[in-house]
C-alpha cells in the first residue's frame, strides 16, 4: 500500500545533535531580547562591518550594538512611537538598518520594509498600506522622490534619515531627523519598558515580491522569527568570530532570519553591494555566505571565462579533473543512497567501484588544484554556503561540489519566514529541497481535489510549521485561498516527497505553461539546462496557449559570437541593453540556435516531445533596474512577456 505523502518532522536524531551545538534560545519571547545575551556571550568581539559609499563606516561590536539599539529604541518613543505601531523602513544593507530596525522591536513596534531602489509607486503604497506612522528612510534624496502627498504626511509623525542631513523644508512640516540627531535624542530619552504581548506579537510586514499582480503585505511574528534563529543549525555549524559576508538585500526574509541566526551564533557580519562584491570575497574571505542562484551561476560564470582565457593545456588539465570530481562526487552519492530514486543494490556497488577507482585522481585535485581554485573564486575559506530563493541548476551544484564547496539549498516563501526545508551536510541530495526544519510538517495533495498523494506522486505542496504567518495584511479574501482551517498552507509549488522526507521541487504551479493541446509545461527545469550553455545569460521559456514552447534569450556576446563563428554563422551587433522587442539577428543563427537548444533539452533524462521550441528570440536583458528582475534576482515573467510581446508575437509569426 502506498504511504500517504505527509511528513511530519521533529528533531530527529542527527538534526539534534546538530541543534545541540547551538545556544538554546527557547526562552526568547522577542527577538529584542536576543541582543543583551548577546552582549553577554561576546561583548567587544565584531558584529558587524558596514558596506562601502556609505557614510556608517566604523565596525560595531556586539556591546555597541546592544547600546545602540536601545538608544534607538528610546529615540522611537521619545518620537511618541507606541506598542502594536507600525514605521515603513525604507533602505539597503548596513549597521544602521539593523540598529533601527531592532530598536523599533525593542520599543514594541512593528516594520513595514523594502529596499530604496524599489520602484516609488510600491513604497509609496506600501507606505499606506502598512498604516505606518512614521518613516525611516535611507536618504533626503529617497525621501524627495517618494513626494509624499498630504494624506501620507498627515497620518505620519516623523521621519528619520539613515544617511546625510536632514533637509531644510521637509514635506508638510514633518519633523526629519537626521540620524546623528535621532540617536542623540535617544541617549537623552529613558529607554521604555520591555515590550509585552509576547511571542505573538508583530515583528514586520514584508510584501511579497511582486512577480505577479499586487503586492500583498506578508506580517511575521516574533515568533516566526524565532523559529528560524532555533531551527537553522542544522544546516551550519558557525563558531564565534567566523566571517560572513552579505549581499542580498537585508530586508528579504531569507536574508534577515539567516543573519539573525548567524549573529546569535557570534559571526562577523559584513555587509557589500553587488558592486564591491567579488572585491568584498577577497577582502573579507568569508567562512558562510547567503545566496541565489544567480548569484552562483555569475562566480561560475567568472570561472568559465577565466579558463578560455588560459593556455590550452592548462584547460585541458582543468577540464579533465573537474569532470573527474563531478564524476567521483556522483559515483559517491549514488554509493550512499543520496540520489532522487532508490537505486539497486547492484548500481550502488558499481558507483562504489567507480569511486574508489577515480580516488586517487580527486586526492590530488583536491589537494593541489581546487584550494587555489576556491581561493580565487571565494576567497578561500568558503567551504559551504547557503542558497535560497529558487532553484539551483544542476550544473551550477555539480560545479562546486566538484570544487569543494558544499551548497545546502533552502526552501521556503516569505510567507513562511522563510525556510521550510534545507539539505542538510550528511544528507545533501543535489537537486532536491531538502528535509523540513523542526516542527514542520509537509503533505503532497492533488491540485484539483485536495486528496492527499502518495509517496513520489507528484502535486501541490502544502506546509504547516511555526514559520508559516498567520495571514495576508489586511486582506481575508488571499488569505483564503492560501490558508486552511488547519493552518495549511498553500506553497504554490510543485513536487513530491520522498520516502525520508526530502521535498523535490518540479515545478511552479503558477508559471506552468499550458500549450493548446492541452499539455501542461514546467518552464524552469527546461531553462536550468539551457542556462548551462555558455552562450546563455538568461532565457526563459514562453507559449501559453500556443501550439509550440518558444524561447526568449538574452545571449553572452563573445561567446555566442565564437559559437556562431564555429558554426560558420554570422552574428549581427544586438541593440543597446534596456530596449524592448526583438534585437538584430541573422536567420540562420537563430535557427541554428534552435536547433541546438533543441537537441540539449532532447537529451535530458524524462525528456517529452512536446518540450522543444519552435523558435528563439534574442532579446534585451533583464535586470532589477528595468523592473524585470525582483530584488533577489527572480524573473518576473509576466512584465518580461509584456515588454517582449512582440519578440514573442514574432517567434508564432
Amino acid at each position: 500500500m502506498a504511504l500517504p505523502a505527509e511528513i511530519h518532522w521533529s528533531s530527529p536524531v542527527l538534526d539534534g545533535q546538530a541543534q545541540a551545538r547551538r545556544h538554546d534560545w527557547s526562552a526568547l519571547q522577542g527577538l529584542d531580547q536576543l541582543w543583551p545575551e548577546l552582549e553577554r556571550q561576546h561583548g567587544d568581539a565584531v558584529a558587524l562591518e558596514a558596506p562601502h559609499d556609505t557614510e556608517d563606516k566604523e565596525t560595531v561590536s556586539f556591546s555597541a550594538l546592544r547600546q545602540r539599539i536601545d538608544q534607538a529604541a528610546a529615540g522611537f518613543a521619545a518620537l511618541g512611537l507606541g506598542g502594536g505601531e507600525v514605521v515603513a523602513l525604507f533602505a539597503e544593507n548596513g549597521p544602521r538598518w539593523l540598529v533601527a530596525d531592532q530598536g523599533l522591536m525593542r520599543c514594541g513596534a512593528a516594520n513595514a520594509v523594502r529596499g530604496s531602489g524599489a520602484p516609488v509607486e510600491e513604497l509609496r503604497y506600501i507606505l499606506a498600506d502598512s498604516g505606518s506612522v512614521g518613516l525611516v528612510v535611507e536618504s533626503a534624496a529617497l525621501l524627495a522622490r517618494l513626494a509624499l502627498d498630504a494624506g501620507a504626511c498627515q497620518r505620519l509623525r516623523f521621519v528619520v534619515l539613515l544617511e546625510g542631513e536632514a533637509p531644510a523644508n521637509a514635506p508638510g512640516n514633518l519633523p526629519c531627523l537626521s540620524w546623528a540627531s535621532f540617536m542623540a535624542r535617544g541617549a537623552a530619552a529613558t529607554l521604555p519598558a520591555a515590550p509585552s504581548g509576547g511571542a505573538d506579537r508583530l515583528a514586520t510586514l514584508l510584501y511579497t515580491s511582486g512577480t505577479t499582480g499586487e503586492p500583498k503585505g506578508v506580517p511575521l511574528s516574533h515568533g516566526n522569527l524565532l523559529h528560524q534563529v532555533r531551527s537553522l543549525g542544522v544546516l551550519v555549524d558557525p563558531k564565534p568570530g567566523d566571517e560572513v559576508l552579505s549581499v542580498l538585500p537585508i530586508w528579504h526574509a531569507y536574508e534577515r532570519s539567516v543573519e539573525y541566526f548567524l549573529l546569535s551564533c557570534g559571526c562577523r557580519q559584513t555587509y557589500t553591494t553587488l558592486r564591491h562584491f567579488k572585491n568584498d570575497l577577497q577582502r573579507v574571505r568569508p567562512h558562510y555566505m547567503v545566496s541565489v542562484p544567480r548569484l552562483w551561476e555569475a562566480i561560475l560564470s567568472g570561472f568559465e571565462d577565466a579558463l578560455a582565457a588560459m593556455p590550452p593545456g592548462r584547460q585541458r588539465l582543468l577540464r579533465a579533473a573537474l569532470a573527474n570530481s563531478r564524476a567521483f562526487h556522483t559515483a559517491g552519492r549514488t554509493a550512499r543512497d543520496l540520489t532522487l530514486a532508490p537505486e539497486a543494490p547492484a548500481t550502488r556497488l558499481r558507483a562504489r567501484v567507480e569511486s574508489l577507482a577515480r580516488w586517487p585522481a580527486e586526492a590530488l585535485a583536491a589537494a593541489q588544484l581546487w584550494p587555489r581554485l576556491r581561493q580565487q573564486l571565494v576567497g578561500g575559506r568558503l567551504r559551504t554556503a547557503i542558497s535560497g530563493g529558487g532553484a539551483l541548476a544542476p550544473y551550477v551544484d555539480g560545479f562546486f561540489e566538484a570544487v569543494g564547496i558544499e551548497l545546502l539549498v533552502g526552501y521556503g516563501l516569505t510567507e513562511t519566514s522563510p525556510v521550510l526545508t534545507c539539505r542538510r551536510q550528511w544528507a545533501n541530495r543535489r537537486g532536491s529541497a531538502g528535509q523540513p526544519l523542526a516542527d514542520t510538517s509537509l503533505r503532497i495533495v492533488d491540485p484539483e481535489s485536495r486528496r492527499t498523494l502518495a509517496i513520489g506522486e507528484r502535486g501541490l505542496v502544502l506546509a504547516r510549521g511555526p514559520q508559516v504567518m498567520a495571514g495576508y495584511w489586511d486582506k481575508p479574501e488571499a488569505t483564503a485561498k492560501v490558508l486552511d482551517g488547519e493552518g495549511w498552507f498553500d506553497t504554490g509549488d510543485l513536487g513530491l516527497l520522498l520516502a525520508d522526507g526530502t521535498l523535490v521541487l518540479t515545478g511552479r504551479a503558477k508559471d506552468t505553461i499550458v500549450l493548446s493541446s492541452g499539455e501542461n509545461i514546467e518552464p524552469g527545469p527546461l531553462e536550468d539546462a539551457l542556462a548551462a550553455l555558455p552562450m546563455v545569460e538568461q532565457v526563459m521559456v514562453v507559449g501559453q496557449d500556443r501550439r509550440q514552447l518558444g524561447l526568449l534569450l538574452v545571449p553572452k556576446a563573445e561567446a555566442l559570437a565564437a559559437w556562431a563563428s564555429a558554426q560558420g554563422l554570422p552574428v549581427s551587433k544586438g541593440s543597446e541593453a534596456g530596449e524592448a522587442g526583438p534585437l538584430p539577428a541573422d536567420p540562420a543563427l537563430l535557427k541554428a540556435l534552435s536547433r541546438e537548444f533543441n537537441r540539449v533539452l532532447a537529451a535530458r533524462a524524462g525528456s517529452r516531445p512536446d518540450e522543444r521550441l519552435a523558435g528563439v528570440a534574442v532579446v534585451a536583458p533583464f535586470t532589477i533596474e528595468n523592473g524585470l528582475l525582483t530584488q533577489t534576482l527572480k524573473q518576473r515573467r509576466d512584465r518580461i512577456a509584456k515588454r517582449d510581446e512582440a519578440a514573442i508575437e514574432a517567434l508564432y509569426g
